[in-house]
């Protein structure tokens, strides 16, 4: 019984960083997203204050 106990709490854990891993490549899908989109202006922005320095 003990032993069973054991193996679903280590199946658990291996699906908990499962999920945690799936959640971060859904937050990098959307940061390259963002990225991709604002791009230009991110690039305008950045240039125009090294400009100011």
């Amino acid at each position: 019984m003990l032993k069973k106990m054991e193996q679903f709490v280590r199946e658990e854990e291996g699906q908990g960083m499962a999920e945690y891993g799936l959640i971060l490549a859904g937050v990098a899908v959307v940061a390259a997203a963002i990225f991709v989109t604002l791009g230009g202006k991110i690039n305008s922005l950045i240039q125009s204050v090294i400009d100011k320095l």
